[in-house]
């Protein structure tokens, strides 16, 4: 998708949209995440409506704390997925010596950690975190994330719900796919604006004609319902064990990773410095405090979302008052018996119709950010520490050593490609005192 910086920007961030407008932005917003958002709890064994709830509360935070700078969504993070499944099967087992809500107890962890790291990118500056990680080892990441999540989107699009391949659902996945190509390439007016929304209606009425679709749940549901939160002290007691500490805390590089490669991308579709106003360690500090009421209210960790940003690059439209309407929407969906029932009866294939072209900005933004930073290929150290990166995310690279330390995928990646980055010969050799101190 070209993001020529003479494409007409529709709405700028602190631009108030019409009504009628504001409401269809903010909900093809809610619809972008949502796929993703409700996906993470419904393979963690999670409530669905509180990470909507959590994910709105959330956003919300996010906004206050970027003093309304930043148009982003937070929704669940893809990272945390296997460490959360892992931590709460051994909560099962009597003798595991690991505590009801321990992956809880993790997730508030995770966002402090986010949020020490912000305090240290305030009192230090960027300069020693974009010395850990450069344009080689973020776009690389970047590109896992989205690539890593493409087998997601595929298998969304071919397997019915037994895990087999279904030509209906691959029929349903690509009308949604071309529908939504169709109508970003060649519509005009508003509907340019909403392409991913368009295609997800297009694919669910599509899916209605191919009889995929059971409204069973809406009409048995209430119109307003209380999800079942796990709070803390209420409904457990936290505790802290090294296990948790051990299992969860190694996976923040990937989040962090993807939250500068989110900012980085970002400022380049909305043209302003992110980074430098309202700065890295506000947006890094609100998606902290918005993953510890997560973990406060019994959701998963947060994230800043690429599959909103992909929206972002192709509408144009980057209003902040966009994403409190996606937000609040979600909050108020969360409540929802009949909402929350109506958008879990979208087929996957039509979620994984979209998720093809929004996972396939996320891996692009992080090529073009290769590109725009000049990284040379022709340097071998470059060459090294972007193949291994990349074979190792997408390949599902992994460390585990017994039930206490595991290291994977996207953080294993990272890691390595900061390690790397550091040692390979070639890179300029930079003093610790050098790291900190800001040109």
């Amino acid at each position: 998708m070209s993001l020529k910086k003479d494409q007409k920007i529709i709405l700028g961030i602190n631009e108030k949209p019409r009504l009628e407008q504001g409401i269809l932005l903010s909900i093809q917003h809610l619809f972008a995440m949502f796929g993703a958002t409700v996906l993470v709890p419904s393979l963690t064994g999670m409530s669905p409506a509180i990470a909507l709830i959590s994910s709105g509360i959330g956003t919300l935070v996010f906004i206050l704390i970027t003093k309304g700078k930043v148009p982003s969504y937070l929704g669940s993070s893809f990272a945390f997925i296997n460490p959360i499944i892992v931590m709460k099967a051994m909560e099962a087992k009597p003798d595991s010596g690991v505590a009801f809500g321990s992956f809880l107890v993790g997730s508030f962890l995770v966002g402090f950690t986010y949020s020490l790291v912000a305090l240290l990118i305030a009192k230090a500056g960027t300069k020693w975190l974009m010395k850990l990680l450069p344009p080689i080892v973020v776009g690389p990441v970047i590109m896992v994330i989205g690539l890593g999540l493409a087998s997601t989107a595929i298998k969304m699009v071919m397997n019915n719900p037994t895990g087999d391949y279904d030509l209906t659902y691959v029929s349903i996945g690509f009308v949604t796919l071309i529908i939504t190509i169709i109508t970003a390439i060649f519509s005009r007016g508003f509907l340019s604006v909403i392409p991913v929304l368009v295609g997800i209606i297009g694919g669910y009425l599509f899916s209605i004609i191919m009889g995929v679709v059971n409204l069973d749940p809406v009409i048995e549901a209430k119109w307003f319902m209380i999800p079942e939160f796990t709070i803390p002290f209420i409904d457990y007691t936290p505790r802290l064990s090294w296990y948790v500490v051990f299992l969860m805390i190694p996976v923040t590089i990937v989040p962090i990773a993807e939250h500068i490669g989110h900012q980085l991308v970002l400022s380049k579709v909305v043209e302003k410095d992110l980074i430098e106003d309202p700065g890295l360690d506000r947006s890094m500090l609100g998606d902290g405090i918005a993953t510890m009421i997560a973990a406060c209210l019994g959701g998963p960790p947060s994230t800043t979302y690429g599959e909103n940003i992909g929206v972002l690059a192709i509408t144009r439209a980057f209003s902040i008052y966009v994403f409190i309407g996606a937000a609040c929407f979600a909050i108020l969906f969360g409540f929802c018996g009949k909402v929350s029932a109506l958008l879990t009866t979208i087929p996957t294939p039509v979620m994984g119709g979209v998720s093809i072209l929004l996972f396939g900005i996320i891996a692009s933004s992080g090529l073009r950010m290769l590109i725009e930073n000049k990284v040379d290929f022709k340097v071998k150290r470059n060459l090294i520490i972007s193949s291994v990166i990349l074979i190792i995310g997408i390949g599902g690279a992994a460390i585990h050593i017994g039930d206490l330390f595991s290291l994977e995928g996207m953080a294993l990646a990272s890691i390595t490609g900061v390690i790397l980055n550091l040692v390979l010969p070639g890179r300029e050799f930079i003093s610790f005192k050098e790291m900190f101190d800001e040109d």
